[in-house]
């Protein structure tokens, strides 16, 4: 599903033609800074920068002699600019192209992926003040609790997502650093000069100290804080996935006309982009993982993480951004029934009630301990015979002795219980 799927943006980031042109920029770039140096004359640069280019399949080719893809293309760079050519990677390691393009890459895709944050941040504003005060019953360990609306669900995952957005922000200022610094790190054949001029040119920072490659904490950082995002919207799409079920039935995916939803039962509309999302986040956290134990490298380099990242940074982000425009259209689409909720809500007769009828025995001189008994009786009464509560509260004689009709009547309102929904929606800035 995840070869199939690429939107043009993301995956173009991953592609050798972006990433070959990246390459090409940095090798041109550190020419540029050499010359101001003159450590290259000015003219030769002049001739890399017009003449320089490179072509994916050629450089494939000498790839499959030389077993070095770094030396493949400045090969086949060099079959463009010709004797200039000798001025191109002077001083450098693999690694100084390698990881800041990487540095870029990430960059390029962290971007996307803060866009796309942001537009379902916006979506969920949008549902959650559509839904403010549609009453529906809040559920802990799986079992009715008390009264909540959708819309206060809603609002959870918006100030989550305004989280993820932040940490995304982190994640990028940590992962938008580069390096040019030669063998081991020591500038020994570069100016420290040529790495600030690189980065600048490519809106990245300068590793303040580096080996022979920028640590990995900075892509671990960057991997697990996809894997967060991912363990987001994995929460999102299980409530949704539960909601969904035939004894539930509060809200539903979107089912479009013609869609299937077995092969073997007409009748199945199945929470498919939810179970999809729930998959793919197990994917990233995985991924997440295996960038944590990148981190520890021999010495000043070993290359036992090139491999893994060329899997793990192009199957995240592209993973992450499939994944959040999935969320996005599940969000804005998705389906409520309010007479469900409200069918649900009166389920076991009056039962999420208990609490307010033991504080209201409280306030009447009642010590909790008894006040407890004296309810769960009731409610106990209630979950074995489905006599409401209020009825079995009205029977009971200690309760009548403290407690009036009307004030019990007064009791099991569920709009008393949600006055504070406009004060938590204000705190979530989802009153304007």
């Amino acid at each position: 599903m995840i070869e199939r799927y690429t939107r043009p943006d993301m995956g173009a980031i991953w592609s050798d033609a972006n990433k070959y042109r990246i390459w090409l920029e940095i090798e041109v770039l550190a020419c540029e800074a050499q010359a101001e140096l003159g450590v290259i004359p000015k003219e030769a640069v002049a001739e890399i920068r017009a003449k320089a280019s490179f072509d994916v399949k050629r450089i494939l080719e000498i790839e499959e002699i030389t077993k070095h893809d770094v030396i493949a293309f400045t090969t086949n760079v060099a079959e463009y600019v010709g004797p200039s050519s000798r001025f191109i990677h002077l001083g450098m390691t693999s690694s100084d192209v390698l990881d800041t393009c990487l540095a870029v890459q990430l960059k390029q895709a962290g971007e996307l992926i803060y866009a796309n944050l942001v537009a379902f941040r916006d979506i969920l504003a949008r549902r959650a003040k559509e839904h403010k005060s549609t009453v529906c019953i809040g559920r802990s360990h799986g079992i009715h609790a008390e009264p909540t609306t959708f819309g206060l669900k809603l609002a959870l995952w918006h100030e989550e997502c305004k989280r993820s957005i932040k940490r995304i922000e982190q994640a990028l200022e940590s992962i938008s650093v580069g390096m040019i610094s030669g063998a081991v790190g020591t500038f020994e054949h570069l100016s420290p000069s040529v790495e600030e001029y690189v980065c600048a040119k490519l809106g990245l920072k300068p590793a303040p100290v580096s080996t022979q490659v920028i640590q990995r904490d900075r892509h671990a950082e960057f991997l697990t804080t996809l894997a967060l995002i991912g363990s987001f919207l994995e929460k999102i799409a299980t409530e949704i996935r539960h909601l969904q079920r035939t004894e539930v039935l509060e809200a539903e995916e979107y089912f479009s006309p013609g869609q299937k939803g077995s092969s073997a039962m007409p009748h199945k509309r199945n929470p498919i982009l939810s179970e999809r999302i729930c998959g793919l986040a197990r994917l990233l956290r995985t991924n997440a993982l295996a960038a944590v134990e990148n981190n520890a490298l021999w010495h000043e380099r070993d290359i036992s993480h090139s491999s893994v990242e060329r899997v793990i940074c192009p199957d995240s982000t592209i993973t992450i951004d499939y994944m959040l425009h999935v969320a996005t259209g599940l969000i804005d689409k998705l389906i409520v029934y309010p007479e469900n909720m409200q069918r649900n809500l009166e389920l076991t007769h009056g039962l999420p009630f208990s609490q307010s009828v033991m504080l209201a025995l409280v306030r009447k001189d009642v010590t909790r301990e008894d006040a407890y008994k004296m309810v769960q009786r009731n409610a106990m009464k209630t979950w074995q015979t489905r006599i409401p509560l209020r009825e079995t509260l009205r029977e009971d004689e200690e309760i009548n002795a403290r407690m009036s009709s009307d004030e019990l009547d007064a009791i099991f309102d569920p709009q008393r219980m949600l006055k504070n929904v406009d004060t938590i929606f204000a705190r979530c800035g989802l009153n304007d």
